[in-house]
């Protein structure tokens, strides 16, 4: 009789469905995946104030959270919000319940994650519409814009043609973007204990995907 697989479970909160979407598909590959050593519960409830998300949490002893987020643009309006977003982090570890947020942001959205599991992504953008051509061109589709593509019938579509070493391909990418930054000399901000850089392409969000893939000897 095949033995019994453990479970580890790991805290989210995302700030669409998007994202939900996609972790819950990383979920069922790593369960169905016969060579992982762990089975995965990811918990990922839509939620944008990690504060919120912190004080729901019933849990005992040390806990990590990480929140997916967006770094959108450099207007005074979104520059506010990714503050606000650090800020309620940072107040989630003052709760008492042995909470640590980590951060795992995209500049400009989680649809560069998305590019990268089939294609480099290295050029800046102006605006996150501008996705929609490399997205279209990375899954051969022809969505009409990024709304179209969003829909949750095409999203699942896409993440139908994804597999685990796409995700590891995903990983590569996102660590040579951030090599190339470090290279090129960009400031690596940091605040309130979180670091990013405010040039786009960049992103963190790779860096849980790796360690739950690692923790399952998937990498």
């Amino acid at each position: 009789m095949a033995k019994m697989k453990k479970t580890k479970k790991y805290y989210f909160s995302v700030e669409g469905e998007t994202e939900n979407w996609y972790l819950k598909w990383l979920q069922a590959k790593i369960n169905e995946t016969p060579n992982a050593t762990f089975k995965v519960s990811l918990d990922c409830p839509v939620q944008k104030n990690p504060l919120k998300r912190a004080k729901s949490l019933v849990i005992t002893g040390k806990t990590d959270i990480y929140h997916i987020s967006d770094y959108e643009s450099d207007d005074p309006i979104h520059v506010k919000e990714f503050k606000e977003t650090m800020d309620n982090m940072k107040k989630a570890k003052g709760l008492g319940k042995q909470i640590t947020y980590k951060f795992g942001y995209t500049n400009l959205t989680f649809d560069l994650w998305i590019i990268l599991h089939k294609a480099d992504c290295n050029g800046s953008l102006s605006h996150r519409k501008h996705y929609i051509r490399p997205i279209n061109r990375a899954y051969n589709e022809n969505f009409e814009n990024m709304d179209d593509y969003k829909h949750e019938n095409n999203f699942k579509r896409i993440l139908n043609k994804l597999t685990l070493d796409d995700v590891i391909a995903a990983i590569n990418r996102a660590k040579a973007i951030m090599q190339r930054n470090k290279e090129n000399g960009y400031v690596l901000h940091q605040y309130k204990g979180y670091k990013y850089y405010k040039e786009n392409p960049s992103l963190a969000i790779w860096e849980v995907i790796d360690k739950i893939l690692h923790e399952c000897d998937l990498i």
